[in-house]
């Protein structure tokens, strides 16, 4: 399996010979400089809520790769009315797909989409096949039901968490949502975009370490095998 980073909560995963792009923000990202998006290959694009900074890109991937997004149902009809081919799902559905079964998990967040319309409910995803099992949060707050993921999924290779702070949980709240997913490689994303949630990295690492865990920061661009 390939995770690419893409930027602020963008990611390209390479799994179960498909590829999936979450919450692509690419084109509007200041700290963004190489990645082309009209060049981006994908067969998938999904999305965890409908903020800008999650979905400014979305319609010209999935048009440009003939690709599929998933999200939740307002999204899915919203994007499907713009042309888009579209698989809605909603909270505690799974699907199995044709690179793995996929499920829709709850956050704690806000959704709406570019014009004011309503995006549903924010979640995030959890992914598995043969291969691994990963989680992607979305933006949350830490919340309870994180515990539900390990009583209800496959055990987690990695997980993708949020922890720039001011819009989600931040790294300290990052560690503990660690430790209620049962994963102890987690990769960190939703940090640094925009001066609010600027943060300091090393300071991230190191509570995540004392915790006995990692955290992995990737350079925009940088592809590692999970």
């Amino acid at each position: 399996m390939k995770v690419t980073y893409l930027g602020h909560a963008s990611f390209l995963i390479e799994t179960g010979g498909k590829k999936l792009i979450f919450d692509p923000f690419i084109s509007a990202n200041p700290l963004v400089k190489d990645i082309d998006v009209d060049k981006l290959k994908t067969d998938y694009v999904l999305v965890s809520h409908g903020h800008q900074d999650h979905v400014v890109d979305a319609e010209a991937i999935i048009k440009n790769n003939e690709a599929t997004l998933i999200s939740n149902y307002e999204i899915a009809t919203w994007f499907g009315q713009k042309g888009c081919t579209v698989y809605p799902v909603n909270h505690g559905g799974k699907v199995k797909m044709d690179f793995g079964t996929i499920k829709y998990v709850n956050a704690i967040h806000s959704s709406v989409l570019p014009d004011g319309t309503y995006g549903g409910n924010p979640g995030g995803f959890v992914v598995w096949n043969d291969q691994n099992c990963f989680y992607f949060a979305g933006d949350t707050a830490l919340t309870w039901d994180m515990k539900l993921i390990p009583m209800t999924c496959p055990t987690l290779d990695f997980a993708i968490l949020p922890i720039g702070d001011n819009f989600t949980m931040g790294y300290e709240d990052a560690v503990i949502a660690s430790d209620f997913i049962a994963c102890d490689k987690i990769i960190g994303c939703h940090y640094d975009t925009f001066p609010y949630i600027e943060m300091e990295k090393e300071t991230a690492q190191k509570a995540f370490a004392d915790a006995g865990k990692e955290l992995i920061l990737l350079a925009i661009g940088e592809t590692i095998e999970m």
